[in-house]
């Protein structure tokens, strides 16, 4: 059995066919950032946890800003700027976390305080890939040493105690996430649980950003674009449909 088509059966076939085959949309990118967050449990003192700071995120809200941290015996900070966006043309996402004025106490008796004038975090995801940063200015490390204004990715530094490594500070620490994300935390300080010289666990985080992988553009199948798309299939194939119907009715008038 064969089966005719017409012109216009077939731009209605192949727009079915459109309509059927086309990916869903992917979800645009996204990106979020923060200028602090603690997790910390000292020996002899109750667990302090202290939700993400100035916390903001591509879906809003993009911006955000906090006076200051202010944790006796842990950590002290001035104001916190976080923001992310995306751009909804590209799919591209940013996001950026910056917060001044950093003293760190938590591992003073060990190190001396730590202290930075300015931490920044950065992430941006575009179709080319995923890419971030950090930078420090003014930074006083005391005992524990010196690190570059922007440093590599996972800089580390070990805290020791009589010979005992109790902490780890990471600088630029840069995360590649399950799906497909980066996470940079400009400085992670990680409290470590030993037999010796242990003073508490936990984390502590200064200036996170997170972001991508990046969304598709808008794409020509999905929404204003299918109709669009459809239209000009309809220009184009109306001539087709006309001659088709033409020829028809001259075979059935012969």
């Amino acid at each position: 059995m064969r089966v005719r088509m017409t012109g216009l059966a077939g731009v209605i076939a192949i727009a079915a066919l459109l309509v059927g085959a086309a990916p869903a949309s992917a979800a645009p990118g996204d990106a979020s950032a923060y200028g602090a967050r603690l997790n910390v449990t000292l020996l002899g003192n109750p667990a302090v946890n202290a939700e993400p700071f100035a916390a903001a995120n591509a879906n809003g809200p993009t911006q955000n800003t906090f006076a200051g941290v202010d944790l006796t015996g842990i950590l002290k900070t001035g104001v916190i700027n976080a923001s992310a966006s995306r751009d909804e043309k590209s799919g591209g996402v940013y996001s950026r976390a910056s917060t001044a004025d950093v003293r760190v106490d938590l591992l003073s008796k060990v190190t001396g305080k730590i202290s930075a004038e300015l931490v920044e975090a950065e992430c941006q995801a575009t179709q080319k890939g995923l890419a971030g940063k950090s930078k420090l200015a003014g930074v006083n490390l005391g005992k524990l040493g010196q690190v570059n204004a922007d440093p590599a990715a996972n800089t580390k530094l070990d805290v020791q105690l009589a010979g005992v490594k109790i902490a780890e500070v990471i600088f630029n620490e840069q995360i590649k996430n399950n799906d497909g994300s980066l996470t940079v935390n400009a400085i992670h300080i990680k409290l470590l649980q030993g037999v010796l010289g242990s003073i508490g666990t936990g984390d502590v985080i200064i200036s996170s950003a997170t972001c991508g992988p990046a969304g598709l553009p808008i794409p020509m199948a999905s929404g204003a674009g299918l109709w669009i798309g459809l239209g000009l299939l309809g220009v184009a194939a109306a001539p087709v449909a006309f001659v088709a119907l033409r020829r028809r009715a001259s075979l059935n008038v012969a």
